[in-house]
């Protein structure tokens, strides 16, 4: 079973936080000599006095040192991603600045620039946002799929009655996502239902988040997911070894193994001796400690019947 390992976000933010002002990279830009980022405002004012890097004292340029910096867009989109909330609050920063000031303009900006994107436009999800789904069967990839052609008219008319729309948050797992169809199908436990997107398989711990982000979606429609229905994997169960022969089953072998040695003129004596230890009074299954014992008694006669089988 996999194991989820939850890092917090304090111990990444020496990767996502900007040395020159202290903050979360806005406009993350790349220094192209030493690939050390910074914010794009804070390196551009650094810049324009320096011509090294404030971190490795790398020389950027001569003369020109604008010419070796590069907007890292990459970059940018994890820090929007891993910040709950700093795309949004960034965005309002941009509309209530201009909003202020209406004849600044913004030279070959884009939307973005002027904070008028929202975060569904974007594409970023937030933990308590309900994401919209379909859910339909997993008839194998396109090369399996290959075969007579089918009319247009039929096959969305088969597409739209196998597909189901789901309205679930944006935490949900993939494992959530399979109980529900379990139990909705009525699917017996030997089989496991399996969720996909496309023609990969999911884990069971990604969130509708974590899709959301891993895979090509754009939110122009609902999140495209698919199941199947698998034969479980049984577990081998390990079969008991058989008993060998040289290994005692009962107490009543022992028991035949100490008749036996019971006829040996050398354990004589120390049995005499136990016996003699553990009770004061002789039983009739004891031999006498003065003389051999005789052929009629009846330790002898049946080993077992003074005999007690071991545990």
């Amino acid at each position: 079973m996999h194991r989820t390992t939850r890092i917090k976000i304090t111990e990444l933010n020496p990767h996502l936080m900007c040395a020159l002002c202290g903050g979360y990279f806005i406009d993350a830009t790349t220094i192209v000599e030493c690939l050390h980022s910074f914010c794009k405002t804070c390196i551009v004012r650094y810049l324009e006095a320096n011509k090294y890097c404030p971190m490795c004292d790398v020389q950027v340029h001569k003369t020109r040192p604008l010419l070796s910096i590069r907007s890292d867009k990459t970059l940018q989109d994890i820090v929007y991603k891993l910040v709950p909330g700093l795309f949004k609050d960034e965005m309002k920063r941009r509309r209530d600045f201009y909003a202020a000031y209406p004849v600044a303009e913004v030279p070959n900006g884009s939307s973005e620039d002027r904070g008028e994107v929202s975060e569904q436009d974007r594409g970023a999800l937030a933990d308590d946002e309900i994401v919209s789904l379909s859910i339909e069967f997993y008839e194998g990839s396109r090369e399996e799929n290959k075969g007579p052609p089918v009319a247009n008219g039929d096959l969305e008319k088969d597409k739209q009655h196998g597909v189901r729309f789901l309205r679930c948050p944006a935490a949900m797992t993939v494992m959530h996502l399979a109980k529900f169809l379990r139990n909705k199908m009525d699917v017996p436990s030997r089989y496991k239902v399996e969720v996909l997107f496309e023609d990969e398989p999911l884990k069971d711990y990604y969130t509708l988040m974590d899709i959301a982000y891993i895979y090509p979606w754009r939110r122009n429609g609902p999140l495209p997911l698919k199941y199947r229905v698998q034969p479980a994997r049984k577990r081998l169960r390990l079969s008991q070894p058989a008993p060998s022969e040289g290994t005692n089953t009962s107490g009543a072998s022992e028991c035949d193994s100490l008749s036996d040695k019971a006829h040996s003129p050398a354990a004589l004596p120390a049995a005499a001796a136990a016996s003699s230890s553990s009770s004061s009074l002789p039983s009739p299954a004891t031999p006498s400690h003065h003389g051999p014992p005789s052929p009629t008694s009846p330790a002898l006669n049946n080993g077992t019947a003074g005999c007690h089988p071991l545990p």
